[in-house]
């Protein structure tokens, strides 16, 4: 482990990257609300601060790491009874002899931030600070030291939750409400930068439900609080002092802050906290679909209006909780337990929160009428082996024959076609052997050796029914035609490809 950590680049262009530097936090404890009131900016943050930081520590790491080997060194020939015998013997010897390469040891360190939440010892910090750790100390406001066990963590959060056995209960701080915070607020960030410890620094809120890409669950709270290396599981607080984001990450060209840092927000941290607590892993919920985003022009093949979209449903899991429940390839969800769907990001999050087990009711969108759907969720640490059904489209084989749409060719699947794309010896339905350059359907990025399934979610099994299911969209007005498209490893992604 490095001195100080950083999570890969964002990259932005070409190969244009900034460093993505991690740093975070969450906390334990009941979810305290927010005033609903915006609060002016004090004179000083002073008062607040001095309040905070004992309960703030810096974590720091160790651990044995192999170096790099050593290019190995003959021994010299010198002549018997040589005055240098004896010396390069001694030296050659100590070094394990001049044959192989030497494996070494060396002491890797590394130094983050995290911060209590229960007064008995237990705290909060990235999980990143101490992956591979041998060792974690932890370091108090007041010059104290202990070394801390791991209760457990999460990578897809980046959380890890340590406890300590202090001789006295310690200062520890509560979890804020991260969705009472709004655009403008002021917040404060306290943490360890470069292993300076206990440094404060204040900004607002820049935006809100922001994704990085750096987990399936990203909804981070943005602020230009100055956040840097070091600061990995620090805590960013309200103006009441209550932990409403773990520092994870910041965009920098230079490792430094220049105002664009990231936080996990503590409705997302605190289950991920309270499960480790609880159980020492996570139990997420799972219904075993793949899903897709909505664009404006499946959208509009779908029917789907508003200004929430839903999540689309491009794939169930043979035997998993959607199959079970009647959920189907092409069901465009719009609610969740109650909850609303607004986009793709939505229904992860919203799922992984659900209680394993629970019946839930999930609202669908279906060739354009609302259904209510009923399942029981799973669970997704059990469910890391489980296989998406395959596509059967099914129907018997036709003689070759070759359609051309929508900037592509379809043709029946032959053993030649199967032979030429790699398809799977049962592959049936219709394959794409040809995609026009320019076309529209090339900007989609579909490619020959794709298998069309569905069109309007309606099953093709030859190219005359890819005929017939376009010009019947076209006589009903449809602007676009909604592929479902299958590779030869057997994804399957829905695609909108105009009509004009």
């Amino acid at each position: 482990m490095s001195q100080t950590t950083a999570r890969p680049q964002i990259a932005s262009g070409a190969r244009r990257a900034l460093a993505l530097a991690l740093a975070a936090t969450v906390a334990f404890a009941p979810l305290a609300v927010a005033p609903a009131a915006a609060r002016a900016a004090p004179e000083s943050f002073a008062d607040l601060a001095e309040g905070l930081l004992d309960a703030v520590v810096n974590i720091s790491t160790s651990q044995n790491a192999p170096a790099a080997q050593e290019k190995a060194v003959p021994k010299p020939d010198v002549p018997e009874g040589s005055p240098f015998e004896e010396f390069f013997d001694e030296f050659f010897n100590k070094r394990g002899g001049g044959g192989a390469p030497q494996q070494r040891q060396r002491k890797q360190s590394s130094l983050g931030s995290g911060f209590v939440v229960d007064p008995s010892g237990i705290v909060i910090t990235n999980n990143h600070v101490i992956d591979g750790a041998d060792e974690i100390t932890v370091n108090f406001n007041d010059g104290s030291k202990l070394v801390a066990e791991l209760v457990g963590k999460d990578t897809k959060t980046d959380i890890a939750v340590l406890r300590v056995k202090p001789p006295k209960p310690l200062k520890a701080v509560k979890f804020g409400d991260a969705t009472a915070l709004r655009v403008g607020d002021w917040v404060l960030a306290i943490g360890n930068p470069f292993g300076l410890g206990g440094s404060v620094s204040a900004g607002i809120v820049s935006a809100r439900n922001r994704n990085i890409n750096s987990g399936p669950y990203d909804n981070f709270i943005q602020t230009d609080a100055a956040i840097n290396r070091g600061n990995s599981g620090g805590p960013l607080f309200n103006t009441a002092g209550e932990v409403v984001g773990i520092n994870t990450a910041i965009i920098s060209p230079s490792g430094g802050s220049i105002g664009i840092g990231f936080s996990v927000p503590s409705t997302t941290a605190q289950p991920v906290v309270d499960q480790l607590l609880q159980f020492g892993e996570t139990r997420r919920g799972w219904i075993g679909v793949r899903i897709q985003e909505v664009t404006d022009e499946i959208a509009e093949s779908l029917g789907v209006k508003g200004p929430n979209k839903g999540a689309l449903i491009a794939g169930v899991n043979d035997e998993g909780p959607a199959d079970k429940g009647g959920i189907e390839a092409g069901d465009v969800v719009l609610k969740f337990d109650g909850k609303t769907v607004k986009d793709v990001r939505d229904l992860p999050r919203i799922v992984a929160d659900t209680p394993i087990d629970r019946d839930v009711d999930v609202v669908v969108l279906r060739k354009g009428k609302e259904e209510t759907k009923k399942l029981k969720v799973g669970r997704l640490e059990e469910a890391a082996d489980a296989k998406p059904a395959a596509l059967k489209p099914g129907g018997p084989e036709e003689a070759p024959k070759t359609v051309q749409a929508l900037g592509l060719t379809f043709s029946a699947v032959t053993d030649d076609l199967k032979g030429r794309f790699g398809l799977k010896p049962d592959a049936k339905g219709v394959v794409i052997t040809d995609v026009a350059e320019g076309s529209k359907a090339q900007e989609k990025q579909i490619q020959p050796g794709d298998i069309l399934v569905e069109v309007a979610q309606e099953a093709v099994e030859t190219p005359a029914d890819v005929s017939k299911r376009i010009e019947a969209l076209k006589k009903d007005g449809k602007k676009t035609a909604l592929l479902l498209l299958s590779n030869k490893a057997g994804d399957v992604r829905f695609v909108a490809v105009s009509l004009d």
